[in-house]
Formats: structure tokens, sequence, C-alpha cells
């Protein structure tokens, strides 16, 4: 077939998956700036446009901007799911005072800096599996179409210029505080909003800085500068998107002032702007309290990827609906990973039984008979995941459930194969593992957990990271356990008994299986469930040992 004929058969198959699925599951999203859950309808049938504030690239980025970047990324997944076409665009600030500090402070030029750390953060998303976006536009690469909106907004008499600064006008807007329902006068010092006299209202904000000695600055009609903070999204979302589009999201701390200046900004430049959802993900605190780097309670993704694998940090923050907060705890982090060891291993028994019985495996294009118990929990599974995905994706809901009982009946066939059976009943067995394998693997895809490399791959990646935090290495583990051998040959079983469990407290499991030990990782028996870090403590605590 054509390659072109191919490409519009199947756009033709994803706008009708995506009209069905609608039609079956309604998805509904909690909007903001209704302060509701509604129906997610796209303002073009099959196509969604997706607009999500990134970060200000000056630093290592931290959980906070993870949580962000993974709760929209499921959105993304998800959307694609259904059979939308979306284009997803997520910008990089590399233009701002937060930059400009840092680069004073380490003698940069403030763009090179930027860029350096644009690029950590897309290894961290990389790490996190997070899908890149359609666009991924700079501040510095957008100078025209932000100087051109400003010109706009002063040319409709929302902005102003004062001795090369140019202001909004709030009082011009009678809608300014809608999104939010904040009054102007908290449009206060601290948030970016800075204190002048030369503002006609204290709660008007910069649209244009002008040019100060030693920072970068280009040229406009009303003077040298650089942009405020908050124009830059609204010039490039209305770029790439125009200036209605579907979906807008950030973090719950954008509501205000950064969206609802968005939103004003918008509107003053064009009277039909529109965005038709406004989505925003809670916070992750520590200790109770947002963790950011201003408070410097923070820890970096970075930090937490060298000690666990970037798939149980992604479980760990999807393990908790998007819109709420997540307490950020090391317990919680080791039952992350050792729940995803769980679920490779799982996966990989799996696999490895099925290939070896391949041969046994009917290939004459037949629906695949399962067991009854296999047929109960792959309609309960795809049932759960669809509802639950479909009412504001509430992914933590999904990993439980009908979920873990797919692993556990996985298990049991497994269990089941090392008997004696009928033939039918053997192939019923297989078949209902080849089968409730791929309903899992559905579900690992849109939600991100789906390893990049073989099962077997990924569990090494867990174990090295379990032997990284014991502060071991797996000879260690090798000689301990043949140690306990010896002891138990002796029959000195009370010290075998402390061996183990000085290894678990580490986060070593050892598991006597026949005449063999092997080990695994596990949750530390004894582990601090809260983390409250100050500027000296720059990594999560090694669980106490035994």
């Amino acid at each position: 077939m054509d390659s072109s004929k191919q490409e519009t058969n199947q756009k033709k198959a994803s706008k009708t998956m995506a009209k069905k699925e609608t039609e079956e599951f309604q998805f509904v999203v909690y909007n903001t700036m209704t302060q509701q859950k509604e129906v997610f309808k796209p303002k073009t049938p099959g196509k969604v446009r997706m607009y999500v504030c990134g970060v200000t690239a000056y630093d290592f980025s931290h959980l906070g901007h993870a949580r962000a970047a993974v709760s929209f990324d499921v959105l993304y997944r998800y959307l694609k799911h259904l059979g939308y076409e979306v284009t997803y665009v997520r910008n990089f600030t590399d233009v701002d005072d937060k930059i400009i500090r840092r680069a004073n402070e380490t003698g940069e030029d403030p763009i090179s800096l930027s860029d350096r750390y644009c690029k950590e953060y897309n290894i961290d998303m990389s790490d996190l599996q997070c899908l890149s976006p359609t666009h991924e536009p700079r501040v510095s690469d957008h100078m025209e179409q932000i100087k051109d909106m400003i010109l706009q907004i002063i040319n409709k008499d929302f902005g102003y210029v004062v001795d090369g600064d140019v202001f909004f006008a709030v009082d011009k807007f009678p809608n300014y505080g809608k999104l939010s329902g904040q009054k102007l006068e908290n449009n206060r010092a601290g948030e970016r909003v800075a204190v002048d006299s030369r503002k006609r209202n204290p709660s008007d904000f910069a649209l244009w800085k002008a040019a100060t000695p030693g920072e970068p600055s280009w040229d406009s009609s009303w003077g040298p500068g650089r942009p405020g903070w908050h124009i830059e999204c609204s010039a490039m979302s209305a770029h790439y998107l125009s200036f209605k589009f579907d979906i807008h999201g950030g973090g719950l701390d954008l509501i205000f002032p950064h969206h609802e200046n968005e939103i004003a900004q918008s509107c003053a430049a064009c009277e039909e702007s529109d965005v038709s959802y406004w989505l925003h993900n809670g916070h992750v605190t520590n200790n109770n309290e947002k963790m950011s780097k201003s408070l410097g309670n923070f820890f970096t993704i970075r930090q937490i990827t060298e000690r666990y694998h970037p798939l149980a940090l992604r479980y760990f923050l999807i393990n908790a609906h998007y819109r709420s907060p997540l307490n950020f705890s090391v317990v919680q982090l080791e039952g992350a990973s050792d729940a995803i060891f769980y679920l490779y291993q799982s996966l990989k028994d799996c696999q490895d039984a099925l290939l070896q019985l391949q041969e046994e495996i009917p290939n004459d294009g037949k629906p695949a008979q399962t067991t009854p118990d296999a047929k109960e929990c792959i309609s309960k599974l795809c049932n759960e995941f669809q509802v639950k995905m479909s009412d504001d994706l509430s992914t933590s809901l999904i990993l439980t459930g009908a979920f873990l009982e797919a692993l556990k009946l996985v298990n049991n066939l497994l269990t089941m194969l090392k008997k004696k059976q009928q033939k039918q009943q053997r192939l019923l067995v297989i078949q209902s593992l080849k089968e409730i394998g791929k309903e899992v693997t559905k579900v690992l895809d849109v939600l991100g957990l789906q390893p990049p490399c073989s099962y077997n791959e990924v569990l090494l990646q867990l174990k090295e990271k379990a032997l990284t935090r014991a502060g071991l290495v797996e000879d260690d583990v090798i000689r301990l356990i043949n140690e306990r051998a010896e002891v138990r040959r002796n029959k000195d079983f009370l010290k075998s008994d402390q061996m183990r469990a000085h290894l678990q407290a580490k986060g070593i499991a050892l598991m006597d299986v026949g005449t063999e030990t092997i080990w695994r990782p596990c949750v530390p028996v004894q582990q601090e469930s809260e983390v409250v870090p100050s500027e000296g403590q720059k990594v999560p605590p090694k669980p106490e040992t035994a």
C-alpha cells in the first residue's frame, strides 16, 4: 500500500477509535476554571491541542517538576491511547531573573547556562519515560512573537510604557481573577510582581523590562530589554496552537498569578482567546510543606534516581491522584521500588514461560481460549482501567485492584504449569498467561511504566540500585549467602535468622529455594518515614541497619 494512503487510513482509524472510546467511556477532567469535572470535548473532533508550562532552567529539576511532567505525560499518553491526534507544547523559560542571578554567580552567559539545564532536564525526562512534546519552545527563540503580542496589547490600551518598561493595566481587564478567584491586591510583590511607584495600579505586572547593564536584552519599539515572565506563555501558546486551544496545564502554584496573567494578556491581544480546560497538578510536599527551590527543602530528580530506579520514581508519582498533594517519603519510594520489582519479575517469569512453550501455542488465527478466571480477570482489568482513567486520570486506583489481581493470577498460572495437566487444560493456562500479559502491558504503556529494555535488564538495574542504597556490592551479598549456608549446615538457625534480618534491614531479602538461596530487593524493615532535608542534606538518607 502507498505510504501516504496508509497514513490517511491510520488517521481515519484513529478518529473512529477516538469517537468510539469517548462514546463508551466519557473522559472527564477537572477544570480549574469552572471548579468542577467536565466531559472532555476538543474544539476540533479527533484533535487535541495542549500547552503545559515548563521549567525555568537554571538548575537541576526537582521532584515537583517531575510530578508536573509525569502528570501531563500520562494525560498525553491517554489522549493518544483514545486515538486523538495531539499537539503537545511544553516551554522552557531561558530568560528570567533567576537565570541571570545564577549566571552572575557562576560567571556564565545566561542563555548558555539555561541551555545546559534544558538539556539536563530532558535527560531526566527521558529517564522518567516522559514522551517528548511535539514542540519545546524557548523564550530566547520567540522574541518576535513576544514583542508582537506586547505591541497588540499596547495598541488596544491594555498596556502602557514607562521609561522603557511595559506594564499590563489590570484595571482595564474586568475579568481579572476569574480563574483563581483572587483579588487584585493579592497580586503582590514576592511572586514575580515588583513594587514600583510608576505603576498605575500596584497589581499591574511587567510585560517588558527595560535593559539593565550586564543583562541580556533585545531591541524593541519601546526600547531594549527583555520579556516579563508571564507574556512568554501567552505568545508561544498562540504561536503554536492559536488563541483557541483545548488544554492549558501546569502546577497548582501557577494558577495565580501566572495563569491569571496569561488569560488577561491573551484576551487583551485577541478578544476571541479561549482555553477550554485548565488542568493543574498538586504539589509534592516535604513534611507537608510545598517542595521548592526557594524554600530549600527539595530533592532533585537526579539525586533520587542515583539511588532509586527512575521507573520506581514514576510509579511513586502516579500512585496518587495528580491533583492531590503528594508527601515525599523514603518509605513510599521503597514501596514503589518493591512494587515494580514484583511487577517486572512476574512479567519476566510469564515471558520466559511462554518462550519455552511457544510450540504449544496454536497459530491458527482463532481467538485465544482462556480459563474462566483469566477471562473474568481480563474483563475486569480492561473495564477498571477505562473507568478509572476516564475519571480525571485516577491512576492511583488503577495500580491496585484488578491490576494486582492480574499479576497474582499470572503467578498462580505459572505455578499450575509446573503440575501435570491434561493437554487441553494446559493449553488454556498457556493462552491465559499470554492474554493477561497483553492486557497488563497495554496498561503499562499508557501509564509510561513499560520499561525500554528487557524485563531481565530492568530487574538487574533495580537490584543494582538496592545494593547502592544498602552500601553493598553483589559480591558482599554472595559472600554473606555462603557464610549463612555454612551456619545452616551447622544447624545454628538463630544466627542464620540474624544474618537474614541484618540484610533485610538493608533492603536485601534472602529466599531459600530448595537447596539454593537467592536474593531480591525488599523494603527495609527499619526505615525513616519522613525526610525533612536541610541545605546540608542533599540525598535521601540511607535506611538504618540492624
